[in-house]
């Protein structure tokens, strides 16, 4: 059985062939007869129910057609896609640099109503500085290797924030202590960067939590993810983009977002939390 990048592609996996098994069954048709009408050899279909391999588009037609279920065919055939595009290598997304990678999410951006976002190491890219933009994005350009369009992409960047000042949109963040702590350039790029994130944590439309470095945790620091609205959730990790747009699995998100959020602080005490790191920079 291949190894998934993540649970959730080999769960969505499983469901796809569960789906698929349970027709037959219901069809009353074995996996042999099967196989023998589909001119596939016999091992095939036990497979594809195992989720040891992945059926084609063609294959899932050939399947409902066999057993009488041509008018799941669509459904099926979209899950499979739905599956297949849940894990999007970054370096194929990036290959013509990092601009066009930001200008492909302006779409999404502008239909969401409803943005959570939680970040463990990183200040998200909404609530950037052109400086921290730009040292970041230096960063992934040198470690990935990908066409050097340094300017245009903290520039599309910025573009993209203004979402925040559009109105109809409101975002709720999370973010780890250590955020505020990792330095990414010089002390003056990270304090003007922290003091732009406190003027953003006043904007109505807003939300922004810290979660402080010695609480006593009841859930598990992750990778970064952001929620849009209940329809779309996307991670990204060092080689690749996850996209889960299954509601199950956009539920497990939501809700893990929500046990984040009850451990971070708000208003004025992430504030001052912000102020102390400021401060700190000296130190």
């Amino acid at each position: 059985m291949p190894t998934e990048p993540t649970p959730a592609i080999g769960e969505a996996r499983a469901a796809l062939a569960a789906r698929l098994r349970e027709i037959r069954v219901d069809a009353d048709m074995s996996a042999i007869e099967l196989a023998r009408r589909a001119g596939w050899p016999r091992s095939k279909v036990s497979k594809i129910e195992h989720a040891r391999q992945t059926p084609t588009a063609d294959d899932i037609r050939v399947w409902c057609r066999l057993i009488g279920a041509d008018d799941q065919a669509a459904d099926l055939i979209a899950t499979r896609h739905a599956v297949e595009g849940m894990w999007v290598e970054l370096r194929r997304l990036q290959r013509t640099g990092l601009r066009r990678f930001q200008d492909s999410f302006v779409p999404l951006w502008e239909r969401t109503r409803q943005f959570r976002i939680y970040e463990a190491g990183v200040v998200p890219g909404l609530f950037q500085t052109p400086a921290y933009a730009k040292a970041r994005m230096r960063r992934i350009i040198e470690f990935s290797g990908i066409p050097d369009d340094l300017e245009h992409a903290v520039q599309a960047r910025m573009d993209r924030q203004r979402v925040v000042y559009a109105g109809g949109h409101t975002f709720a963040a999370v973010l780890e202590e250590n955020v505020l702590h990792a330095r990414i350039g010089d002390t003056d790029m990270m304090a003007a960067q922290l003091a732009h994130l406190i003027s953003v944590a006043v904007l109505p439309n807003v939300s922004l939590g810290i979660i402080p470095r010695d609480i006593d945790r009841i859930m598990w620091a992750s990778p970064g993810f952001w929620i849009y609205d209940d329809a779309r959730v996307i991670v990204e990790t060092p080689s690749a983009q996850l996209t889960i747009t299954q509601p199950r699995e956009v539920a497990v998100y939501a809700r893990w977002f929500a046990e984040l959020s009850s451990m971070a602080v708000v208003g004025q005490p992430a504030r001052r939390i912000i102020t102390d790191a400021i401060g700190a920079l000296d130190g």
